[in-house]
């Protein structure tokens, strides 16, 4: 699976440029303040973990939605191959926790 981060091309098609005029309307349309240097991170680099009221914001003052701002590609992975599969019951005894 890979993930690429598109909010520099979401904002430039908005016409916007700029990390201030996206804070400026993370502020006004969405009531979120985010520092400058988290708007700059952001927005030149794929960041690893975006807080869910961070992206809320973000398609708040983009008009957009995180379909918008991700790029989702599958990739294929090899399986590995299994030796040998034991049943549950087996590896906990015939005892299963409770639920």
């Amino acid at each position: 699976m890979a993930l690429e981060w598109k909010l520099r091309k979401v904002m430039a098609g908005k016409n916007i440029w700029s990390g201030a005029e996206l804070g400026r309307l993370l502020q006004d349309l969405a009531g979120y303040k985010l520092s400058a240097p988290s708007i700059s991170v952001l927005m030149n680099d794929q960041p690893k973990q975006v807080k869910t009221e961070t992206m809320d914001a973000l398609c708040i003052a983009l008009e957009c939605t995180p379909n918008d701002l991700w790029d989702f590609t599958m990739t294929s992975y090899k399986k590995k191959k299994q030796d040998k599969v034991v049943p549950i019951a087996k590896v906990a005894n015939g005892k299963l926790p409770p639920l």
